[in-house]
């Protein structure tokens, strides 16, 4: 697709066909276009948990659901997908890559970043997945984790350091008949209500 039209297209798809695996070579698409997402410093402190198998699958619903509550439509779904990738970002690796020489910041202090781009950069790079399965004919969705209990389980179920932080899961698949998602009806923020020229609260002509 061009580009466009992949944006236009992309939406986030909360079930999919369960006996359709994504092809190997789909994923590697993927996680390739992950890797080229911006970084700052180029420090690229982003790891990708990939879970194919439904074995694994079903170790991180353990994990991050309380198993004695009945699921909801959305959980009902989402446990569809044939495959996540859990986008974990890591702090360390910018306030090291920040200490080089051509940076400066020695004191890897890290009220140095007023915003968290571990976090902001991991989140580009899972837009990229999600822009690269719409480009594939697929579904996909971008969702959280959890809260600290959730986090805390995940990282004990698949051995994830403290180091890293899971900034959110891309779920991926061959889109099943859902339901929109009942938010949609807010509508798209116009160009003109969001944008200010020249300084804040200037709107450009609707």
């Amino acid at each position: 697709m061009e580009l466009a039209e992949v944006i236009h297209r992309r939406r986030m798809v909360r079930a999919y066909d369960p006996d359709r695996p994504v092809p190997p070579e789909v994923v590697d698409r993927l996680l390739q276009a992950a890797v080229r997402a911006p970084s700052a410093g180029f420090t690229q402190g982003w790891d990708f948990l990939v879970l194919a198998d439904p074995a694994d699958r079903e170790r991180y619903w353990r994990a991050t659901t309380d198993p004695d509550a009945e699921p909801d439509s959305w959980l009902r779904g989402m446990r569809t997908a044939p495959l996540l990738v859990v986008c974990l970002s890591h702090r360390d690796a910018y306030l090291d890559r920040y200490a080089e020489p051509d940076k400066g910041w020695t004191d890897r202090d890290e009220a140095r970043w007023p915003v968290p781009y571990w976090d902001v950069d991991t989140g580009m790079a899972a837009l990229l997945m999600l822009l690269t399965a719409t480009d594939a004919g697929l579904g996909s969705c971008f969702f959280g984790v959890g809260g600290p209990r959730q986090i805390e389980q995940f990282r004990e179920a698949f051995g994830v350091p403290e180091s890293r932080r899971p900034v959110g899961v891309v779920s991926v698949g061959y889109p099943a008949p859902d339901r929109r998602s009942p938010s949609l009806r807010r509508g798209r923020r116009p160009v003109h209500e969001v944008t200010h020229v020249g300084r804040f609260g200037t709107p450009t002509s609707p």
